[in-house]
């Protein structure tokens, strides 16, 4: 443990390769640019890291080498200690700020997600008191089948990156950010004085904003910025709007726009599809297909 005088370390996942240092190997995956996360993947032989502090808060997944094995150790957070048996997708949560220390007595595999503290007060600044948001301490003693999910997702994406990441992770940045705030926060949540959906001009800001940027990636936290609410609420109030989500309205006028270009301009299939928000031309004739019926190509030749 600290001795006294000691200057307690910190790790900061917003620089590269901050956790180098307190562990044997380097991670085996990590992201980059995902706004307010950042994930690690990580195989380590046993091991024992010092104790520091995080400047983010952070959870940790276990992961079992075979369904037959299991990891132990023990964790100190913020100066209790427990021995824990780790099963495979047990979770820690390490709010940031305060003391942590484990070790590991065999190899072992594990996820880091570490999350801003301002991703909470965004999604929850019309939940809870965000002067007063305060993650409590959770050694890995237990499952968190929602959490596991979100994990099993951004842990695909990382590996795969498929067509729509940067809106399926804003979403569970969202989704994590309420998980977080319902079941593992002191401050009891306030009550929605949200009832109608957005208002029309509200609703018009946004759709104009939607369609000037549908080349470019559209996030969630923008759309609610300008609707001047939290996450949770704008798409909530939108869905109850327009009958469908953001995600599924974005992707329509991407469509839509794609379409239109089709048909009343001289720009080949490759560039419409970058002009609408598309990676390549296999995706925007995949989602075309889908939602118009036919493939672009077809549309011209009609």
């Amino acid at each position: 443990m600290r001795t006294q005088g000691q200057t307690i370390k910190v790790i900061d996942y917003r620089q590269e390769n901050a956790s180098d240092a307190f562990v044997p190997k380097p991670a085996v995956l990590s992201s980059s640019g995902w706004e307010n996360i950042y994930l690690e993947l990580h195989q380590q032989p046993k091991f024992d890291v010092a104790e520091h502090q995080h400047t983010m808060h952070v959870i940790v997944q276990g992961i079992s080498w075979s369904s037959l094995s299991n990891s132990s150790g023990e964790r100190w957070l913020d100066g209790k200690m427990t021995t824990e048996t780790r099963n495979n997708g047990d979770i820690a949560i390490i709010p940031a700020g305060i003391s942590h220390r484990c070790n590991w007595n065999t190899s072992v595999q594990f996820i880091i997600l570490a999350i801003e503290s301002v991703l909470l007060k965004q999604v929850g600044q019309d939940l809870v008191d965000c002067d007063r948001i305060e993650l409590i301490p959770h050694f890995m003693t237990g499952q968190d089948v929602l959490i596991q999910g979100i994990f099993y997702a951004l842990r695909e994406e990382l590996e795969f990156s498929k067509i729509g990441g940067y809106l399926l992770i804003d979403s569970l940045k969202m989704t994590l950010a309420i998980h977080l705030l319902r079941n593992y926060c002191t401050t009891q949540p306030k009550l929605s004085s949200y009832e109608d959906g957005l208002s029309k001009s509200t609703l018009q800001q946004v759709k104009e904003y939607i369609n000037e940027h549908l080349h470019q990636d559209v996030k969630l936290i923008e759309l609610a910025a300008i609707a001047q609410m939290s996450l949770y609420h704008f798409l909530r109030l939108f869905k109850q709007s327009m009958g469908v989500t953001p995600y599924q309205y974005i992707l329509q006028c991407r469509i839509d726009k794609g379409k239109y270009l089709l048909q009343h301009s001289e720009l080949s299939i490759a560039d419409i599809a970058l002009r609408v928000g598309f990676c390549d031309q296999s995706h925007f004739t995949r989602y075309f297909k889908r939602i118009v019926g036919v493939t672009p190509k077809q549309l011209l030749q009609s």
